[in-house]
């Protein structure tokens, strides 16, 4: 194992010049309510949106993340969407952008229209001009490029296709880096190989790396003898391909291949999940890691990425959380009362950056809808706090002759599972004071609940927080397992 902290420290003190395609990414989050009359296909009904710097802006913003300097070199066109990632980019402090501006050609902007119950992508539109660079505007960026690249430790070059990386804007950007000792990365788009001869590492994914080798590249030593043509065409030191769920395969020029698998995750969203490979690429390598702790380091960050929704950054804090082991409190340790202890638990998760969670109930016999949902709610968050009612509140809801269990039992059993965090138990019939005290990021139920109808959803989603509704297990309940318990004693 790597030492991380040092490693970290060694980024901060980076700078990652980066040159690419710039685009402007909206998600449209809403819920499938009907088929549309007019056509079958579903309607969404708009609950909100979010904008984001996208493209090879968000490798710049994951550099900015993990704590390195980035100077960004990109192309928009004078418009509304181009005049919104200025003004973003500008609001990015770790990030130097010199921006050249092409009146010819819109600036690349995606849509993207998300089911949020299902976190199901239903559609995407694209506003783009995907052609290369006119002579004029490639001037135009090959001079803003090169006096750039003696201020950068390393050069990174992240190609969508859209214009940007042209043949010649490469050639001059590897050969001005060479010249300088300075190391090159480029996520590529073009099948052609040849044209970044000269960098140091290549990334494609598995499909572009097939398509470029002609090789099915489904095994690690397919990927590996593939990979060795690769280098001798394009003259790098090393190709690394990502495939997704299975991993990523680094193949050095001299050495054995190198294959991690991928960190079991709940995907969310994989927009972004390259940008951030090659972001972490870069600031690793230019901090002095080796090809292994790079491709680890790497491989982490994609697992954090996917796990969260939209065009995601990835933030050092949670890449450290993916990469050390967790140390997990007993379970006695789990359980407070409301207000006792709670509000240091939830500073010191604030200030490592820790997205948490929230969901209730009496759980007065634990069954395996309890734990379906329970899973289902740690998955969604870094941390999950579980609001308990107390035996109190739980006779004044389901009467006399609850609960079961008093509400010691029922928080210990509930602090034994590894899905649960933290139980706090709490005196009111519903939890909108603890959920006011806590502002989770995620607040979840069970999906026999509408959104509307979930204590506290107004609270959570006046905070940019979400409200998720877990589909509930058929044929269990606390109240029809008691009453069956009861006949059978009868």
């Amino acid at each position: 194992m790597f030492d991380f902290e040092a490693l970290s420290g060694a980024i901060a003190g980076q700078t990652v010049l980066c040159v690419g395609d710039l685009m402007l990414d909206e998600f449209v989050y809403g819920e499938v309510s009907r088929i549309s009359p007019e056509a079958p296909a579903p309607v969404i009904a708009v609950r909100r949106s979010e904008t984001n710097i996208g493209g090879a802006g968000n490798v710049a913003r994951n550099i900015g993340s993990l704590g390195a300097r980035c100077i960004f070199v990109g192309l928009i066109g004078e418009d509304g969407a181009g005049a919104a990632l200025k003004s973003a980019l500008s609001q990015e402090n770790r990030i130097e952008s010199v921006l050249v501006s092409d009146p010819s050609r819109p600036t690349t902007r995606k849509v993207r229209f998300v089911s949020e119950h299902f976190s199901t992508h239903m559609l995407r539109a694209d506003w783009e001009l995907a052609q290369p660079a006119s002579a004029a505007v490639e001037q135009k960026l090959i001079d803003a490029i090169l006096p750039q690249i003696s201020r950068a430790d390393i050069v990174l070059l992240s190609d969508y296709a859209k214009g940007v990386l042209t043949a010649r804007v490469i050639r001059n950007v590897i050969d001005a880096a060479k010249k300088l000792g300075k190391r090159v990365i480029v996520d590529p788009k073009s099948a052609n190989f040849a044209i970044y001869r000269g960098a140091t590492l290549l990334t494609p994914n598995r499909k572009e790396f097939a398509e470029a080798t002609r090789s099915r590249a489904d095994t690690e030593k397919s990927i590996a003898d593939a990979a060795q043509d690769a280098m001798q065409l394009a003259d790098c030191e090393a190709i690394l391909v990502t495939q997704s769920e299975n991993g990523m395969t680094l193949v050095p020029r001299h050495g054995e291949a190198i294959h991690v698998p991928a960190h079991p995750v709940k995907v969310r969203d994989v927009s972004g999940a390259g940008d951030t490979v090659a972001a972490v690429l870069a600031v690793t390598l230019s901090a002095g890691a080796d090809w292994e702790t790079a491709l680890r380091m790497a491989n982490a960050a994609a697992a954090v990425a996917v796990g969260k929704k939209g065009t995601a950054s990835v933030t050092s804090a949670e890449l450290r959380r993916k990469i050390l082991p967790h140390a997990f409190l007993a379970a006695e340790e789990k359980i407070v009362a409301s207000g006792t202890g709670l509000e240091a638990q939830l500073a010191d998760w604030r200030r490592q950056g820790l997205r948490v969670g929230f969901t209730n109930g009496c759980f007065d016999i634990l069954h395996p809808g309890h734990v379906k949902v329970l899973t289902a709610a740690r998955g969604a968050c870094d941390r999950l706090i579980v609001g308990l009612n107390s035996d109190a509140s739980v006779k004044r809801l389901k009467g006399e002759a609850r609960p079961v269990q008093d509400e010691r039992a029922r928080a210990e059993v509930l602090a034994a599972l590894e899905a649960v965090d933290l139980v706090v138990v709490f005196e009111e019939d519903t939890p909108i004071m603890l959920i006011a005290a806590i502002k989770p990021s995620v607040l979840v139920k069970g999906g026999d609940y509408t959104r509307d109808q979930v204590v506290g959803h107004e609270i959570v989603e006046a905070h940019g927080g979400e409200v998720l509704l877990i589909d509930v297990l058929p044929g269990f309940s606390t109240t029809s397992l008691v009453n069956r318990a009861r006949g059978d004693k009868a």
